[in-house]
């Protein structure tokens, strides 16, 4: 992933989870629902985004990573 200087805002990354969630593992998707109920710093709230960003169109492969890295966030 690139380096991004725009800060997303919560609901930045509650749009972009809705717009991912017909890719994203179920479990996964409910997971952040929750997640992002919680106080979340701006660095945290830009790394989900960046995750979640063309994650439609990513290989599977890279899928499995950036899901793996959510899981971490979390």
């Amino acid at each position: 992933m690139s380096k991004c200087t725009v800060d997303h805002s919560l609901e930045d990354v509650r749009n972009k989870l809705g717009e991912q969630s017909l890719f994203l593992p179920r479990d996964l998707h409910e997971l952040y629902q929750l997640f992002l109920d919680e106080q979340l710093d701006q660095v945290t709230l830009n790394m989900i985004f960046h995750l979640l960003k063309k994650y439609d169109l990513a290989s599977e492969e890279v899928r499995e990573q950036r899901n793996a890295e959510l899981r971490k966030l979390v």
